[in-house]
């Protein structure tokens, strides 16, 4: 009885980790909790297409290790830059405000540097481009109206 089980199990089709194209598509996506820098910014490209601009603050915790002295650095904040061309979700990001704590999903493209422009500018670098797909609001900003009583 073994046997015969065994036997119809081991032909079973078993696959590990594949490199053929069966995959769908690759992902590169990147997941932000952080809070806003600045109110979003609604902007026009050359051809005529809306298009929001924001940016999200992060900070990086846990701090790094201690150093060889013994004392550790402060956790640093990243600011990450982020475009939206989804119309929806641009007059969406128009109703938020800065200091909102948010989670962001976002597509990103890394762009090699132009060889034939100036390293100090931004052309002359590698550039990471993040594309908006979703944002969920965690904690609303508190209103500049509210006062402390």
């Amino acid at each position: 009885m073994l046997a015969s089980a065994r036997h119809s199990f081991s032909r079973i089709p078993r696959r590990a980790f594949s490199t053929t194209s069966t995959r769908a598509y690759d992902v590169s996506k990147l997941i932000l909790i952080g809070r806003l820098g600045k109110d979003p910014e609604v902007r026009t490209t050359k051809g005529d297409k809306e298009y929001a601009s924001y940016t999200v603050a992060t900070t990086n915790y846990p701090p790094p290790p201690p150093n060889p002295d013994g004392n550790r650095q402060e956790a640093g904040t990243t600011w990450h830059h982020i475009i939206c061309f989804n119309p929806n979700q641009t007059n969406y990001l128009r109703t938020l405000q800065k200091g909102t704590q948010v989670y962001v999903e976002a597509n990103f493209e890394l762009r090699d540097p132009d060889p034939s422009a100036d390293s100090s500018s931004p052309q002359g670098q590698r550039q990471i481009f993040l594309r908006h797909e979703s944002i969920r609001v965690i904690r609303h900003a508190p209103s500049h109206s509210e006062s402390p009583e």
